[in-house]
């Protein structure tokens, strides 16, 4: 009989938060905490980042936010794009989440093969023309 747990062993702690950062800190799963910071989304203001922010946090995936480049400006408060970054342990579940609501970024690793060649169209595209230039202002200079 000593081998029994007793009625408290084992339970889950049921202890309430002591405050909001408590208890957001008791949401987050500790196998995603693991790594540098990287940006999985954007966000248009301050509150789309932090409806994003919950959405990760409701599923154990913990978030920074960040100014984006360019709108690092303290007059802009609330105003301008943020940056949704997750440490690297939690990337792949975050941008498993986020597709499903549309506020993954566009440029994720999977797509990096369509924005080369996309460049590269572009590039293909601004030789052409540039050339194009050239050789009708070369045809039509005078001779002389």
């Amino acid at each position: 009989m000593a081998d029994l747990p007793g009625p408290d062993e084992g339970a889950e702690e049921t202890e309430p938060p002591r405050s909001a950062a408590h208890e957001r800190a008791r949401k987050i799963d500790p196998r995603y905490t693991e790594g540098e910071l990287v940006k999985v989304a954007w966000a248009g203001n301050q509150a789309e980042a932090e409806l994003i922010q919950g959405l990760l946090l409701e599923n154990g995936i913990p978030s920074s936010l960040s100014r984006s480049m360019g709108f690092d400006v303290p007059d802009f408060l609330a105003a301008g794009p943020r940056d949704i970054l997750v440490p690297a342990a939690g990337v792949d579940a975050a941008r498993e989440l986020l597709p499903d609501t549309g506020m993954a970024p566009a440029g994720t690793a999977d797509d990096s093969g369509a924005q080369l060649r996309q460049a590269l169209k572009i590039a293909a595209f601004v030789l052409l023309v540039g050339g194009g230039v050239a050789l009708l202002a070369w045809l039509l200079q005078p001779a002389g």
